[in-house]
């Protein structure tokens, strides 16, 4: 199962652009995160269509946060980079008509969907200010 590490980027990036109050560029941020400013557009692109960026072009232009960072939470970043389920089951589709394939996918589904609840509840209710001061709480 591959791994998708851009909701950490994400909010990675997102806390510094709040913390340094100002505009990034597509190519600050690149190499702030080691790729390719296409990369960068095109994910600060899903986060600008979901309101917690926004975008000017030309000279001084770049990206910049649209609220604070206690008003943007994970959830909503999460949003913004995949739709559906955070979580998906690995599931078995070999043997559609045999019934312990079909049990056992159901045990998964349930375990993944209470992990998934779980998990939508944590990230909602955690902000971007959140995450900024327990970084630098750390280092207190």
């Amino acid at each position: 199962m591959k791994t998708d590490g851009r909701l950490a980027r994400m909010l990675h990036v997102l806390v510094h652009m709040g913390l340094l109050g100002g505009r990034e560029t597509s190519e600050r941020i690149g190499q702030m995160l080691n790729t390719n400013p296409v990369v960068v557009r095109r994910t600060l692109g899903a986060l600008r269509d979901h309101g917690i960026v926004a975008s000017e072009g030309g000279r001084g232009g770049g990206w910049k946060l649209t609220r604070a960072l206690d008003q943007i939470t994970v959830l909503e970043v999460q949003r913004a980079l995949t739709s559906g389920a955070i979580l998906t089951a690995p599931l078995s589709r070999d043997h559609p008509t045999c019934p312990v394939e079909r049990a056992a996918n159901a045990v998964l589904e349930a375990a993944f969907a209470k992990a998934e609840a779980q998990l939508v509840a944590s990230y909602g209710a955690v902000t971007l200010a959140q995450i900024a001061a327990s970084a630098f709480a750390a280092e207190g």
